[in-house]
């Protein structure tokens, strides 16, 4: 895939991700328009299926839906609220001691920075970049497993870490997509752009696929 084929690309995204059900937490994001409840939900989210971070989420924001709230709430109810989420043990304890964190040094508010955000416990790039572009509507590109899987077997980008993708993308990816290429992502690589045997035969940017590493397909 060349610099000008990613316009096009990007198009068709927009039509096809139609059909499919928005991420979990762009959900949530658009429905609260809350940083906090953004950076709490990417925190339940990992490694763990949409539909229980989406009940997950909902439960613990019944009892509170800001740092102050949820320190004074006992780990065991935080634990209960947010099971069956993975790790919801060591979830509940981080997300008690992230709240505290942002008490004490940024007076309960989430910040706005990259930088900023990263130094708090258990937060990582994926998490942040959601942060800043769902809940500031700053650039930012969050890659995940799908973001760096798909990028590389379009051969938009060759890399080996998500990290580096990210670098990549910041260095060729038009300012335009940062925000949106994640939300585009996911759903296409949960549905028809498969770790293993995608869809090719139903893809509509198949033309512009170097299907890089692609060994079995349908």
């Amino acid at each position: 895939m060349n610099s000008d084929d990613i316009h096009k690309v990007i198009s068709t995204l927009k039509r096809e991700v139609r059909r499919w059900k928005t991420p979990v937490v762009g959900v949530i994001a658009e429905e609260s328009k809350d940083p906090f409840c953004i950076l709490i939900s990417c925190l339940l989210s990992l490694r763990t299926q949409d539909k229980t971070t989406d009940e997950a989420s909902r439960r613990l924001f019944l009892f509170a839906k800001t740092p102050e709230e949820i320190i004074k709430l006992p780990v065991r109810l935080i634990e209960r609220a947010i099971y069956p989420v993975g790790f919801y043990r060591t979830k509940a304890r981080r997300i008690k001691s992230l709240c505290r964190d942002l008490i004490q040094r940024f007076s309960g508010k989430v910040p706005d920075r990259l930088e900023q955000l990263l130094t708090l416990q258990g937060v990582g790039r994926k998490t942040a970049n959601l942060v800043i572009t769902l809940g500031f509507g700053d650039p930012g590109i969050c890659v995940d497993t799908h973001v760096h899987r798909i990028c590389n077997r379009w051969g938009y980008v060759n890399t080996r870490r998500p990290e580096e993708t990210e670098t990549s993308l910041r260095d060729k990816l038009p300012l335009k997509y940062w925000n949106i290429l994640n939300d585009l992502l996911v759903p296409y690589g949960q549905n028809l752009c498969r770790p293993i045997s995608p869809f090719c035969s139903r893809c509509k940017i198949s033309l512009y696929c170097g299907r890089v590493g692609v060994t079995r397909s349908r």
